[in-house]
């Protein structure tokens, strides 16, 4: 009895958008720029933990999300897609009008070096938690035991925390 071998075929499926440009349009608009859930999260466990701050502080360059004056500190709390986290894979770009996306997100990225270079000439101290940082309970546990230090030692000028 001979056996054939049939060849697996890979199966691209190509999804088309099933809203209309101004449903998407709507939709998109949605999308919080500031008091999103991650940085809710990290609020609250810093303000469990005592300190005290204030949230996205218009007279500071790039609007930062948590300011510790006493402690000269900032937090940033950065979406991994919208802000570019390098090596997590919620920051791949969609397939659809590449070429947007590429520039929309490395205008975002250009725009957070340049604040954040601002704001350490001015003196301050900056942290960066990546939103697939406060996922996880155990990687949420870690990062706020590790932002806390980093706030009361004063030592370091720049941290990133992130889940991975």
């Amino acid at each position: 009895m001979l056996y054939r071998r049939r060849k697996k075929r890979k199966q691209i499926t190509i999804m088309t958008d099933f809203m209309t440009p101004k449903q998407r349009s709507q939709t998109m608009s949605k999308v919080r720029g500031y008091n999103t859930k991650p940085e809710k999260l990290i609020r609250s466990h810093l303000h469990r933990q005592g300190f005290r701050f204030r949230i996205n502080s218009p007279n500071l360059p790039g609007k930062p999300d948590i300011v510790l004056k006493k402690y000269n500190a900032i937090i940033f709390v950065h979406g991994c897609f919208w802000h570019h986290h390098k090596g997590c894979k919620k920051s791949n770009l969609p397939d659809t009008r590449n070429e947007f996306w590429k520039n929309k997100i490395s205008g975002t990225v250009m725009r957070d070096q340049r604040n954040i270079s601002d704001l350490t000439k001015q003196g301050w101290r900056i942290a960066i938690v990546w939103e697939c940082g406060t996922q996880k309970k155990d990687d949420l546990e870690n990062i706020i035991k590790e932002l806390s230090e980093w706030i009361i030692e004063g030592q370091s000028k720049k941290i990133e925390l992130s889940g991975r």
